[in-house]
């Protein structure tokens, strides 16, 4: 929570909506980890962003803050959405193949359609408007998920090439994980050899028709911020706004 607070100030807004989740508890239902708490949480998320009718860019915990504004945008812009997911992993476990239940695991399957009542969107996308940039980390099971599903999945050597074609309108998820962590290490799953923070801005300045965004998984070890990664989440919120459809 507190990374989240921190990085939202970086992002420029002309206005801020602070959603009031639940923060701990819940119990395990499902396969899924603290499921009552991630319901209640996305019936918050869902109300808050009822009375917007504007661009929107998240910044949260983990990524399973992205299901209530990436369904805003999906129901706003229909089947022409395209989701452009930056992030080291690719998210597509199931509960029955991630045995500690943790959903931010799950984001983009649930995003599809498959997953428990209240986690789901009532309008799923489907797989051709997914696009992964910067997955270094899914294990077997997620790999074999993406190629049944067809997804698009771009490495770190490649990820330029998740832009070829991609037209607006787009939304934008980012994990910080992403990073190099040599370059950036507040996340809070952080892998080797990940995409430098300038290539990431590069990227992310490249894509035309934003019409939402988040970034996630700000984790600061403490009190005091690291200036260098303070000025990344700085400037990549910057181009993220300034990309707006």
């Amino acid at each position: 929570m507190d990374g989240a607070r921190r990085a939202a100030e970086l992002v420029p807004a002309d206005a801020v909506v602070t959603v009031p989740v639940l923060r701990s508890g819940g119990e395990k239902t499902a396969g899924i980890r603290a499921y009552d708490v991630l319901v209640e949480n996305q019936r918050l998320s869902r109300e808050a962003l009822a009375g917007i009718d504007d661009r929107v860019i998240t910044v949260g915990g983990d990524c399973a803050v992205d299901i209530a504004p990436i369904t805003a945008a999906h129901l706003r812009y229909g089947d022409a959405l395209t989701v452009l997911w930056i992030d080291a992993h690719p998210d597509v476990y199931s509960p029955q193949t991630l045995p500690s239940g943790a959903f931010h695991g799950m984001v983009v399957r649930a995003l599809l359609g498959d997953g428990p009542a209240g986690l789901v969107p009532e309008r799923p996308l489907t797989p051709r408007q997914v696009i992964i940039a910067g997955e270094r980390a899914g294990d077997a099971s997620e790999h074999d998920y993406l190629v049944r599903t067809g997804l698009r999945r771009y490495g770190v050597d490649d990820l330029e090439r998740a832009l070829d074609g991609l037209r607006g309108p787009v939304y934008v998820h980012v994990d910080l994980d992403v990073l190099e962590p040599a370059a950036f290490g507040a996340t809070c799953y952080p892998e080797p050899d990940g995409v430098r923070p300038q290539r990431l801005i590069d990227l992310v300045s490249q894509v035309d028709g934003i019409v939402g965004a988040a970034i996630t998984e700000h984790a600061p070890a403490g009190d005091d911020a690291d200036p260098a990664e303070a000025e990344v989440i700085r400037r990549l919120g910057a181009a993220l706004a300034s990309r707006g459809a």
